[in-house]
């Protein structure tokens, strides 16, 4: 059992408490409750409104504003149902009745590079439910390694590892987790990476939506070093709540692609990847985050000078 404080562990109890409550619910009520909150604090509060706006004008330039606020709204409504289906999850779901919440499309691909010794890495984005498809592999027989950020309280952090652990979905420390990820790799088994994070003026800087987002640049650096498959795909839902299409929307193998060679090429395939799958459903895309920070310093005109001409 982890150790915190008394603050921590009441923090604990509550979320328990309101988990057990949202469990109680049927989730008919839960997207209900969803609807209205995705209203209140879209609509009404229009939390972090400016920022997904901005990030959706120049994600969809040519949408009207009115369009903006419905999908920001749409978007806060996802997050909400999100967070109860998740609590829903290890009730409902096992591996008898999977299909009943879930359907695969275009997994054969993704199936034979998960049956090979490879490796594989399974590339993601904070789009659909992440949760869901961690725990469906898992149903299905292929546990998976994916790397998290440990949470401040340690009571939530080993609750939720615990959850995602049922079917063999294994944490991996944000912090302190490479020596890990390498020994996973080296034995032929399966990462998940959520690939869409901010990685700093040091990342790889690539085109995201029309403009210049840093990625980090290790899930590239290992898929060379180990020779790893990519694999990029989704859970997106289905109109009713957990109710989930899992889609491989497409995958590369490193060492047999001549085209795509490099760090940057291959940050850069799996991003364009990632884009397209979002803009099939852009409503269950988290634009409240602070994707596209550029902090880097201008470049002079001296460091712009070409080396010939020094």
């Amino acid at each position: 059992m982890p150790r915190g404080t008394w603050l921590q562990w009441l923090g604990y109890v509550a979320v328990r408490l309101a988990i057990c409550l949202v469990q109680a619910l049927p989730l008919e009520s839960c997207a209900q409750a969803a609807d209205w909150l995705g209203w209140l604090v879209g609509g009404v509060f229009r939390m972090r409104a400016k920022l997904i706006d901005e990030n959706l004008a120049h994600a969809y330039p040519n949408w009207s504003p009115d369009r903006r606020k419905r999908v920001s709204r749409l978007m806060w409504r996802h997050l909400f149902l999100f967070v109860a289906e998740i609590a829903h999850i290890p009730r409902k779901i096992h591996d008898t009745n999977w299909r009943e919440f879930a359907q695969l499309r275009n997994s054969r691909p993704a199936v034979q590079r998960l049956l090979s010794d490879r490796p594989v890495m399974m590339v993601t984005a904070h789009h659909g439910n992440f949760e869901l498809a961690g725990y469906i592999l898992g149903v299905l027989g292929f546990p998976t390694y994916s790397v998290a950020r440990t949470l401040d309280n340690p009571y939530l952090d080993d609750f939720l590892n615990r959850f995602r652990g049922l079917t063999g979905q294994f944490i991996v420390p944000k912090k302190g987790g490479y020596d890990q990820i390498l020994t996973v790799l080296q034995a032929g088994g399966t990462m998940n990476f959520l690939a869409d994070q901010y990685a700093g003026t040091k990342g790889c800087w690539i085109e995201f939506f029309g403009r210049p987002a840093s990625a980090h640049k290790a899930i590239a650096l290992l898929a060379m070093e180990h020779n790893a498959h990519l694999v990029v795909g989704c859970a997106r839902r289905l109109g009713r709540p957990l109710h989930y299409e899992l889609t491989i929307h497409s995958w590369l193998d490193p060492q047999a692609e001549s085209e795509i060679v490099g760090v940057r090429p291959l940050t850069q395939w799996y991003s364009t990847q990632l884009e397209s799958m979002i803009r099939e459903a852009p409503e269950q895309y988290w634009w409240l985050h602070r994707r596209w920070k550029d902090h880097r310093k201008p470049r002079t005109k001296l460091q712009s000078r070409p080396a010939s001409a020094a």
